[in-house]
């Protein structure tokens, strides 16, 4: 029989005879000698993984290091080319995620799977519909089951409220309350932590704690090694594709794990070379845009601020606080209800987008897969987004492809985006990589503001301290750059300023000399409301 919270909705009728149990002894999770293969590139080469049930086992390596393929593969959304997978003991073969989910394991991804405009209820049954007499969804059944879910996580909704509404922390909570009502004992997070605030990485960690206290399993994919040495009880390396060592918090450091995934330490992000200049790049005044819906509160209200040349001023904030409209209004993606947009001294409010690139704007999206890339398209072709009458990239009229294609090695090369060609498509590269990427192709304009939004978000450390000196180099030849990030050590780190952002409007501006994440986060989730902190 099925565990009793089979995807198939009848145990009785389900012919799966392993899911959720486990003999006495075995493990969770046991890969042993994973090879995946794709053309061109070995994705996993001989990848042995053993996760111990009730622990938070953590997976980490640099981008490119096969991680994402093999969590997809254990998940059922690859079938490997050579190697076994056992499951509490049982050797099995996925097909696909529904044969994984019936065998009790769920997957979190990285962004979120959720429709905005259903509520939490629907989002959560979405494929899973209890159906009760008359082949009637029954609500009242999935709503006491969440309830009694949600209770043992100790946290608390209203699920009939729109997943548009809520905060990115508990988006993420309905995500894992969304595996756990599948029945769930083994969760697989992919980067958990990328946009939370460090009290919203407690409340997470908390929740974890929790389940693992209830006999689950959590594999825990992150790039932030504070955190994997705090909250995991075993962490598995992976380098070039291959596993290369497992290990605990209390036999290896910071250190000690960034050797092992890159062969070097984190470097410090702070420190500048030349002073803050005296121009303007970049001036905001007064900024107001409508809420998404008619009659809504103003998604920005009153929002005023400056970049200098050589500049780089952070904007601390929970995601949906506005940064994404501050974005666009710059951008002239989105109209504005009041307001003034002044790039190198320019009053470029009401014109188009394209000439506030000309005049020296460049942009690193929230969102690569949505606003960054094409994926389908070869990567020379990404490169050139945004710059397609650049006289280096044409040959008078036309597209030169031959200097399109150098053009993409060097980005390529200077920002180590691992790839077999730049002919390779996007959507072949790792999350990283594909960053990596965009990040390269905004700095390749020599812009005169940047607005950066989360530039390593997704990266390994040693990716992420390749972005963090360019930046710094640029900055220190004059760019401004308008720095959004989740990471509040990046920020610290980078800012020579840090205006933080709450429910559409500034808040406050701190000194990042005598900021630190928990008081960013204090700002960030409106317990402090002050416009004025001490410098």
């Amino acid at each position: 029989l099925c565990y009793s919270g089979c995807v198939h909705g009848a145990p009785e009728r389900c012919d799966y005879s392993g899911g959720g149990m486990n003999e006495a002894g075995a493990l969770a999770v046991e890969l042993s000698g994973i090879t995946k293969r794709f053309p061109g590139v070995v994705a996993n080469y001989n990848v042995s993984l053993r996760v111990r049930p009730g622990t938070i086992h953590a997976v980490v390596g640099e981008n490119g290091a096969g991680k994402s393929t093999l969590m997809k593969t254990l998940y059922g959304m690859h079938q490997p080319d050579e190697g076994s997978i056992a499951v509490n003991g049982r050797g099995i073969t996925f097909k696909s995620p529904t044969d994984a989910i019936a065998a009790g394991i769920g997957m979190v991804h990285q962004h979120f799977k959720l429709a905005d405009n259903l509520s939490i209820l629907e989002n959560i049954i979405l494929g899973n519909e209890p159906v009760g007499r008359r082949g009637r969804i029954d609500s009242a059944a999935a709503k006491t089951r969440l309830t009694e879910l949600a209770a043992s996580l100790g946290v608390s909704f209203d699920v009939d409220d729109l997943v548009g509404t809520l905060g990115v922390g508990e988006r993420q909570r309905v995500e894992i309350l969304k595996v756990l009502y599948r029945g769930a004992q083994i969760l697989i997070l992919d980067e958990p932590t990328a946009v939370l605030v460090p009290q919203e990485v407690e409340e997470l960690f908390a929740t974890l704690k929790r389940l693992v206290a209830e006999g689950r399993t959590v594999i825990f994919i992150s790039h932030k090694l504070d955190e994997v040495l705090r909250y995991c009880d075993e962490i598995t390396v992976m380098r070039q594709g291959t596993t290369v060592a497992t290990t605990t918090p209390s036999q290896v450091d910071r250190r000690g794990l960034a050797e092992l995934m890159v062969g070097s330490d984190l470097p410090d992000p702070s420190g500048r070379e030349t002073p803050i200049g005296s121009e303007i790049v970049l001036a905001v005044s007064d900024l107001s845009v409508a809420g998404a819906a008619a009659g809504a509160k103003l998604a920005l209200e009153g929002i005023s601020l400056s970049v200098h040349s050589g500049e780089i001023v952070g904007i601390a904030g929970v995601e949906g606080n506005g940064q994404f409209e501050l974005c666009e209004a710059i951008l002239g993606l989105m109209p504005l209800v009041s307001g003034r947009v002044e790039i190198a001294g320019r009053d470029l409010t009401g014109v188009e987008t394209r000439e506030r690139i000309s005049s020296g704007l460049s942009y690193i999206p929230f969102d690569r897969h949505r606003e960054g890339l094409l994926l389908d398209a070869p990567l020379w072709e990404n490169t050139m987004l945004g710059r397609e009458d650049e006289p280096a990239l044409t040959s008078g009229p036309f597209i030169g492809r031959r200097k399109a294609e150098a053009d993409a090695r060097e980005i390529i090369r200077r920002f180590g985006v691992r790839t077999p060609s730049e002919q390779v498509p996007a959507f072949a590269l790792s999350g990283g990589n594909q960053q990596k990427l965009v990040v390269g192709r905004e700095m390749a304009t020599n812009p005169k503001i940047l607005l950066a939004a989360h530039p390593t978000r997704g990266v390994d450390v040693g990716a992420q301290a390749a972005i963090w000196e360019e930046l710094r180099h640029a900055r220190d030849h004059g760019l401004g750059v308008l720095l959004i990030s989740a990471d509040l050590e990046e920020l610290i780190g980078l800012s020579d300023r840090i205006v933080v952002m709450f429910d559409g409007r500034v808040t406050a501006e701190l000194d990042p000399r005598r900021a630190t994440p928990e008081l960013l986060g204090t700002y960030m989730t409106g317990e402090i409301q002050d416009r004025e902190a001490a410098r």
